[in-house]
């Protein structure tokens, strides 16, 4: 979605008509939420799953990703790959059983010691819709995957983690995606996501999005967002709100605006859309942790122009705009896309089966084995560029700020600090007091070694003296360097885990 509206040219309302055969499928559905089981510590989770309430429905998937669990409950494959930064190895993380939740261990025995990024995630479907980092568009370059260790939490009782997207992360399908909408083709989707990880700008997206990284126009793209973005006002409340992204326009409801929704601000959100592709779309959200789904929109599709019908063109975007534009920050535990309009009953019992899950922690820090670096001031070391440091990015004081991902850095037992996938470093592996530090690829220097001692420094063992802020200075964007261990404020450094 580009930042560009369109003229409002009125609105309308055509109901949906559903038969005999759709009321039949509905008390289906609600039959299957009856054998949704409550939270619990086994590694399997029984009873019917999202896929499995959708299908019953007459609405398959097309496309199942989670980090978390499985989706079916006969699924037994990977959820996702990771690579390893210190030597570019790929492992799979799979299941604790079928039909289960994600075996966090095995990621966290791969990535010991060094930072792994999430380099793939599967679709559990048959369609086989994988999810990959995307390529660059005309409004955002090429994503980066997400630091697979960012943020943990608990699902059924077990440790899992989500995918922390940040600014510059976001993951796409190759092309067009087999069996998802394209021109006018009914659809709906849900994602489980972070409440209060959430930004404004664009776009933290899951859905159907243009087959290239581009804004091809009005309508071709259905895809759920959960954000602070009023792009129509006027909006109720800060957010954020369950939204739709059609392209070129975040819409609560009708033509853009909808006093009604009233967001959710749970630390865990059911974002639920369904689009006939025609006339009408729907838009719901839950707190993922108990209750049901409260309908935001239920009417008719934008009169704008480009948008009844619908010009899906069937990709697949995770995190980002359909033009790659990759701004915004959120946190993506798991989600699905299915074929056709989804009922009611459908929905609901989908909900009952989030929360059977028992989804729990704090979704709005980074919180895996990483932690601050408080310095002078009480200032946080930080990387310039918006949690998209690349090589040789500076390293700085800036204000503390809990959301921001380059301000966590993991202390490794090798004696490197490291945070969005680089390490503290160096600038040329000098020795010379003065000399600036920055972000680099971890790769095993002496630059790159640093020991906190009782003093409150970080020593660098190579060159022999410590972190130092310039002359003490505490302001935003003071660029660190080492200079002689002198025990002063302007080298107090605390790691905070």
């Amino acid at each position: 979605m580009q930042r560009s509206l369109t003229a409002s040219t009125g609105r309308g309302r055509v109901p949906r008509l559903r038969g005999i055969l759709m009321s039949a499928v509905a008390a289906l559905a609600l039959v299957l939420g009856a054998f949704i089981s409550l939270p619990g510590t086994a590694a399997h989770a029984a009873g019917s799953l999202p896929c499995d309430i959708y299908a019953a429905a007459g609405t398959p998937c097309v496309a199942a990703h989670s980090t978390t669990r499985a989706l079916y409950a006969s699924y037994n494959g990977p959820l996702y790959q990771v690579t390893r930064a210190s030597d570019g190895a790929k492992t799979d993380i799979g299941l604790l059983a079928q039909g289960g939740y994600a075996n966090a261990a095995a990621q966290d025995s791969f990535c010991a010691d060094t930072t792994c990024s999430i380099s793939k995630v599967y679709d559990q479907s048959p369609r086989h819709n994988d999810l990959n980092p995307g390529p660059a568009g005309t409004a955002g370059s090429a994503d980066r995957g997400a630091d697979a260790s960012e943020l943990s939490v608990t699902a059924g009782g077990h440790k899992v983690y989500g995918i922390w997207i940040s600014p510059g992360v976001g993951y796409r399908s190759n092309g067009a995606a087999s069996g998802t909408a394209v021109n006018g083709q009914a659809e709906g989707a849900y994602m489980v996501a972070s409440g209060t990880h959430v930004g404004s700008d664009c776009c933290f997206d899951y859905g159907n999005a243009e087959s290239t990284a581009s804004d091809t126009g009005n309508g071709h793209m259905d895809a759920v967002s959960i954000a602070t973005t009023c792009y129509f006002s006027p909006c109720t409340g800060s957010g954020p709100w369950v939204e739709a992204d059609m392209e070129n326009g975040m819409f609560q409801g009708d033509n853009g605006s909808n006093t009604a929704n009233a967001g959710n601000k749970s630390a865990f959100v059911t974002a639920v859309l369904k689009n006939n592709g025609q006339t009408t779309y729907a838009l719901k959200g839950g707190n993922s942790q108990s209750g049901g789904l409260s309908t935001w929109w239920n009417g008719s599709l934008p009169t704008r122009g480009g948008y009844m019908p619908m010009h899906q063109e069937g990709g697949i975007i995770l995190g980002t705009g359909g033009d790659n534009s990759n701004r915004n920050m959120g946190t993506f535990f798991e989600g699905v896309m299915v074929s056709g309009y989804p009922t009611d009953a459908a929905e609901n019992a989908v909900q009952a089966n989030v929360v059977s899950v028992g989804y729990s922690g704090e979704t709005n820090i980074p919180n895996g084995p990483q932690g601050t670096i408080t310095g002078p001031g009480g200032q946080c070391v930080d990387v310039a560029a918006d949690d998209t440091g690349t090589d040789g990015a500076a390293v700085q004081l800036w204000n503390c700020q809990s959301y921001a991902e380059d301000q966590y850095w993991t202390h490794h037992t090798n004696g490197s600090l490291s945070t969005i996938g680089r390490c503290l470093d160096i600038n040329g592996n000098g020795t010379a007091a003065g000399t600036k530090v920055e972000l680099w690829d971890c790769n095993g220097v002496g630059g790159q070694v640093w020991q906190q001692r009782s003093d409150g420094s970080l020593y660098n063992p190579q060159s022999g003296r410590c972190l130092d802020s310039p002359s003490g200075a505490t302001a935003n964007g003071t660029r660190l360097q080492i200079w002689d261990c002198n025990g002063t404020a302007a080298q107090k450094f605390t790691l905070h885990s």
